[in-house]
């Protein structure tokens, strides 16, 4: 596929589902890292809730035929994916990432963040993963094996679904 025919496959339409506010809620994904099972969890939610999604990578990814599902592919380099969503999210949107620093400003925004593991980034914890991130980063500089997390779990599937439940469910009856 040609960058100009990816470029049209990646046009982003904004009609999203309206909370009782009147304000319009989108879930917005940073795909590039996300396991294939979240992102099915991610698209049969937004088909049966009605709710705008946007998977955002730097990479073509497929996505199902689907008036509420678009995929927004951006030029690659470092953050690029993540500097696309923090300037499109809305402080009442629901953003999906594994990424610390990414998760650390849309909560500074005023943003729901959840990772695909279904934990929620609230204030008090952002800081906290951020300031371990950057320690365990400054230990594999120095030559020291951490390792990486442990494989995603079917426990972790079902706590990631029942919290993008449970948040979709509080927008609803906004």
């Amino acid at each position: 596929m040609t960058h100009e025919k990816e470029q049209q496959t990646s046009i982003q339409y904004r009609v999203t589902a309206e909370s009782g506010e009147g304000r319009q809620v989108s879930i917005w994904v940073d795909a590039d890292a996300c396991p294939v099972v979240i992102k099915e969890i991610i698209f049969r939610a937004a088909n049966r809730t009605q709710t705008m999604t946007t998977l955002v990578a730097n990479s073509f990814i497929k996505v199902p035929p689907s008036k509420h599902i678009n995929f927004l592919q951006v030029p690659k380099g470092f953050d690029v994916a993540d500097n696309e969503i923090v300037k499109r999210a809305q402080g009442y949107d629901l953003v999906i990432t594994a990424d610390i620093p990414l998760a650390a400003e849309i909560v500074e925004m005023g943003a729901t963040a959840l990772n695909p593991r279904g934990e929620r980034y609230t204030p008090e914890n952002v800081r906290q993963r951020l300031n371990m991130r950057d320690f365990m980063d400054t230990m594999r500089s120095s030559g020291v094996h951490t390792g990486g997390p442990p494989p995603l779990s079917q426990t972790d599937r079902q706590k990631f679904a029942n919290a993008l439940d449970k948040y979709l469910a509080q927008e609803s009856s906004r």
